[in-house]
C-alpha cells in the first residue's frame, strides 16, 4: 500500500488562471454575439409581421361547446369570447375572436383565463386569434425549483452548473443557430460550440487543474466519435437532415441565406451526446483524481483500471438514458407504429426510425468509448508532474 496523503482539495480556488481563463471564454462569447448580430444578421421590416402576446378571457359573450365522448370527452365547438392584452405594446386593449375547440386544438376559454393571443395585420388594426395557454407562470416556477433544488444540494457546484447549463443555451442560440442560418457548415461549427462550452463548463465549475483537462478532452473525444458514428451510418443509409418533418420549411426559409440541411442531423447528436458523455467523462475523472489525491502510490495501470471499473458501472446506465430519450421524444409515434402492427423490415427501414436508431446508438457509442478514453487520459495525467 502506498502513502496515503494526509490533505486533499475538496473546493477548487478562484485563482488566477481561473478567473482569467473565464473572463477569456465569456470575452470570446461577447464579441461573436456582437459580431453575428450587427455583422452578419439581415434587419427585417418586422412592422407587419404578427405579434404573440399574453391576455386573459374577460368575456365570455357565446359558448356553442359540448363533449365529445369519442375524444375522451373533450369540448368542441365554437366560442366567441373577448380578450384583454396583458403584456407588451398593446397592454390593455380588447378584441372580441372566436376561439375554435377540436380534438387536436382545444383551449377552453372561460372568463379569467390567461391565454396567449396572435394579432395578425388586418386594414389598420389587428385581429385576435387565440394561439394556446398562457404557460408562462407554471414553466418559470419549474425552473425556479429546478434551480432553487440545484443550489440547496450542489451549493456553489451546483450554482456554477446551473450558470454553465444557461451559457451553454445561450451559446447555442445565438451563435449556433445564426451560424447554421447563414451557411456555415454545421459540422465543423457545432463541434466549435461543442468544445467551446465543454471547456466553460469544467474550467467554471472546477477550475483548471488535472481533473478538468481530463474530463474535457475525453469529453471532446466521445462527442466527435459519436458524430463520427452517426455521420458514417447516415450516409451509408442515406439518412441526413432531409428526413426530418421540418426540412421543407427550413428550406424555405433558409434558402435567401443558404442554410445547409445535410449536416443538421449529426449536429443534432453533437448536441444530444454532449451532457451523457460530459457526464461520464466527469464522473470517470474525478474519481480517479480523488484516488490519486488519497493514494499517489498507485501506478498509472491501477488508475487506468480503477477508471474502467467507474466507468463500467456508468456507462450501462447513461447509455440507457440517451436510448430511452430519443424513445421517449417519438413515444406517440412509436405507438402509433405499435398500433398499426407494422412488420420489422418496414419498421426498420422507416425514415423516421432508422434516425432515432442511429442517433441512440451513435450517442451510445460516444459514451461507452468515452470510458477507456477518459480513464487513460486520467491515469496518464495524473501521474505526470
Amino acid at each position: 500500500m502506498g502513502n496515503v496523503r494526509g490533505t486533499r482539495t475538496l473546493n477548487p480556488k478562484w485563482d488566477f488562471k481561473r478567473i482569467a481563463a473565464i473572463t477569456i471564454l465569456v470575452a470570446i462569447f461577447v464579441v461573436s454575439v456582437c459580431l453575428i448580430r450587427f455583422g452578419l444578421v439581415e434587419k427585417s421590416d418586422t412592422s407587419a409581421t404578427s405579434h404573440f402576446v399574453r391576455a386573459r378571457v374577460t368575456q365570455l359573450i357565446q359558448d356553442n361547446t359540448q363533449r365529445d365522448e369519442n375524444t375522451e370527452g373533450i369540448l368542441r365547438g365554437s366560442q366567441e369570447v373577448i380578450v384583454q392584452v396583458s403584456s407588451g405594446a398593446f397592454k390593455g386593449k380588447q378584441y372580441q375572436t372566436t376561439n375554435y375547440l377540436s380534438a387536436l386544438f382545444n383551449i377552453n376559454a372561460q372568463e379569467g383565463t390567461r391565454v396567449i393571443v396572435r394579432l395578425d395585420p388586418q386594414g389598420e388594426g389587428y385581429s385576435a386569434f387565440i394561439y394556446s395557454y398562457d404557460r408562462t407562470g407554471i414553466l418559470l416556477v419549474m425552473f425556479g425549483v429546478f434551480a432553487l433544488s440545484l443550489i440547496l444540494i450542489g451549493r456553489g457546484k451546483g450554482a456554477m452548473a446551473l450558470v454553465s447549463l444557461l451559457f451553454t443555451l445561450f451559446a447555442i442560440v445565438w451563435i449556433l443557430f445564426p451560424l447554421l442560418e447563414y451557411g456555415f457548415p454545421a459540422i465543423p461549427a457545432t463541434v466549435l460550440i461543442v468544445f467551446y462550452t465543454t471547456v466553460f463548463t469544467f474550467v467554471l465549475i472546477d477550475g483548471i487543474n488535472k481533473k478538468t483537462i481530463s474530463g474535457a478532452l475525453g469529453t471532446l473525444a466521445g462527442v466527435l466519435i459519436a458524430s463520427i458514428f452517426a455521420a458514417f451510418a447516415g450516409y451509408v443509409s442515406h439518412i441526413s437532415g432531409f428526413q426530418t418533418n421540418e426540412a421543407e420549411e427550413l428550406l424555405l426559409i433558409g434558402t435567401d441565406h443558404g442554410m445547409k440541411i445535410s449536416g443538421l442531423f449529426t449536429a443534432g447528436i453533437l448536441i444530444a451526446s454532449l451532457g451523457a458523455v460530459m457526464d461520464v467523462a466527469m464522473s470517470i475523472a474525478s474519481a480517479v483524481h480523488e484516488l490519486h489525491e488519497v493514494n499517489d502510490q498507485m501506478t498509472a495501470m491501477e488508475l487506468f483500471r480503477s477508471g474502467m471499473n467507474i466507468g463500467r458501472d456508468a456507462m450501462g446506465t447513461m447509455a440507457n438514458t440517451l436510448i430511452l430519450a430519443f424513445v421517449g421524444s417519438s413515444f406517440t409515434l412509436l405507438l402509433l407504429i405499435y398500433y398499426y402492427n407494422v412488420g420489422f423490415t418496414q419498421l426498420i427501414n422507416t425514415d423516421m426510425v432508422a434516425r432515432e436508431v442511429i442517433q441512440g446508438l451513435a450517442g451510445s457509442i460516444g459514451i461507452v468509448l468515452t470510458v477507456p478514453i477518459v480513464a487513460i487520459l486520467s491515469a496518464t495525467i495524473e501521474k505526470r508532474n
